[in-house]
């Protein structure tokens, strides 16, 4: 099912259909006069856990927005997160930053953005939450910078989806309560305004209780099984996928639905005619966050069934919106970028034996014990060394002496080299140096200033996962790093281009394109668009 969104903006292409918009009067002057001014607006379209491959492997099938923009924009097929830990947090902080996690401070989802000091406005559920961990600025702060008058929104399922692309800004920044409703923290406002309100008002989840998601085409048009019972732990993993009928329980289950982006881009078109983002003669910024592929993938896996309906659905929605943006909006004053904050990896348990060594489920526990007891016999702290799962921390001022600090952690490092699914660990200093030729020690390097206290790294084995979810990501491997990018619309000529590119790159080339300068160093370069005609 795809929600009309025409309700919000006037009429606007029936759902799921293919985007035909004609260039307006005012674009075919634009191009016979030869000017082209700076895009009026924005829009930043991130789909949460989207793996590059999925535009190559569902290509033929996709027929809306996405395949829109693959076939209208400048499309950077070898795209990465260039860091080691490819989690949500991490991802999104680098997508308008142009910086590293190394840079914005955002390392790890747990270094992210739960504040209990910021709570939700209206009575919401779910943690408070602010961006007071992120440092530096992003492309919301440079237009802001550059035109007082630039408005921002940004918006999500998730919080950290909603505030990590527009940094500390003080803006328009939503995501969604499981009550149904979308809202924001005590660190952007007291109340909510009058159109998020309005919008809230209308109970759109309640239209979604007692639906069902079913398959968008023919049952023969899937190459996958639909009864693989490790998908979602063994329960309710067949087609089709039923909501209950109880509002309150369909407004925390819709979040596992091709439902849940529908719902972001109705808020997110609302929002736009609300705050006349895009209608002036200066430029805003919306950031789109769309989060249902990231928990169908964690549930079903990226080769499931539900994953390639997911796919499909997506692609349709983005054309939904896209469409009836344009019905609000001249298309030749927007520009649109589209990607993801990471991919994911096969459920470990369906890799083929071809993938060697076997993808394991990997667990530290054992060597914990161990740990504990060589400090004890150290006579040291017992957390003076602890692992954080993929990293090791340690506390020098607890050792007398460096030399029995080294002692320690050369027994640690030996004791997890023999974990099954562990890859490798490294010391996080010495991997510093060999960042040129070795790709896994670059992507550690840009995960953590050097100044940290991460004493060393763990990489699993290709496919492994440290587990908790059915299909994981997070790790420093090219199906996690690789995410689709392509630029389209205002400013940019349609192409493909085949070199490695990198996330950081999307907040300079922005800058470049709307004319604005970065407030700090960037680890990003501009990328080519090419020659507008």
């Amino acid at each position: 099912m795809i929600v009309t969104l025409a309700c919000v903006a006037g009429a606007a292409a029936s759902p799921g259909s293919v985007a035909t918009t004609m260039p307006s009067g005012v674009e075919r002057a634009r191009a016979a006069s030869g000017t082209q001014p700076k895009p009026r607006l924005v829009v930043l379209i991130t789909i949460d856990q989207f793996r590059a491959d999925y535009l190559t492997r569902y290509g033929s099938q996709l027929q809306g927005g996405i395949a829109r923009l693959v076939r209208g924009g400048m499309h950077f097929t070898d795209a990465h997160h260039d860091h080691a830990i490819t989690e949500t947090a991490p991802g999104h902080a680098t997508l308008l930053s142009g910086r590293f996690p190394r840079s914005t401070g955002i390392m790890m989802n747990s270094i992210g953005v739960d504040d209990e000091s910021a709570p939700l406005v209206a009575g919401g559920y779910g943690p408070g939450a602010s961006p007071t961990r992120f440092q530096g600025t992003t492309l919301a702060d440079w237009m802001t910078a550059a035109e007082r008058r630039t408005r921002t929104l940004s918006v999500s399922m998730k919080d950290r989806g909603a505030i990590l692309p527009i940094g500390r800004a003080k803006s328009d920044v939503y995501w969604y309560s499981i009550d149904g409703r979308f809202l924001t923290s005590s660190y952007y406002r007291k109340d909510l305004p009058t159109w998020v309100t309005a919008f809230n008002d209308r109970q759109m989840v309640a239209g979604f209780a007692g639906k069902s998601w079913s398959l968008l085409l023919p049952d023969s048009a899937y190459v996958e099984r639909d009864s693989v019972p490790i998908e979602m732990g063994g329960r309710g993993f067949l087609f089709p996928h039923q909501l209950t009928d109880d509002v309150i329980e369909a407004g925390a289950n819709i979040r596992i639905t091709p439902f849940m982006d529908d719902m972001v881009l109705a808020f997110a078109l609302h929002g736009v005619a609300s705050l006349q983002l895009g209608a002036g003669s200066h430029t805003d910024l919306l950031a789109l966050s769309l989060s249902a592929t990231d928990v169908i993938g964690h549930n079903f896996g990226p080769d499931s069934r539900e994953m390639h309906d997911q796919v499909l659905r997506v692609d349709r929605a983005i054309g939904t919106f896209l469409d009836s943006l344009y019905q609000l909006r001249d298309s030749s004053t927007v520009t649109v970028v589209l990607t993801s904050d990471h991919g994911v990896g096969t459920i470990p348990e369906l890799a083929p034996n071809s993938v060697q060594p076997p993808p394991r489920r990997v667990s530290l526990a054992p060597v914990v014990p161990a740990l504990r007891a060589k400090l004890r016999e150290m006579k040291v702290d017992t957390f003076a060394i602890d692992i954080d799962m993929n990293i090791l921390l340690g506390d020098r001022r607890a050792f007398r002496r460096q030399a029995d600090f080294e002692v320690a952690m050369q027994f640690v490092v030996e004791q997890l080299r023999t974990v099954p699914g562990v890859a490798r660990v490294d010391r996080f200093q010495a991997l510093l140096a060999d960042t040129a030729t070795d790709a896994i020690a670059r992507r550690w390097a840009h995960q953590f200033p050097a100044t940290s206290n991460v004493e060393a790294v763990i990489t699993l084995d290709p496919l492994s996962t440290w587990g908790g979810n059915i299909a994981s990501h997070g790790s420093p491997h090219d199906y996690d790093s690789r995410v689709p990018l392509i630029l389209a619309g205002a400013g940019v000529t349609p192409g493909t281009q085949r070199q490695f590119v990198r996330t950081v790159d999307i907040a300079p080339t922005l800058a470049r394109l709307l004319g604005v300068k970065p407030l700090e160093r960037l680890d990003g370069r501009p990328l080519s668009l090419g020659s507008p005609p």
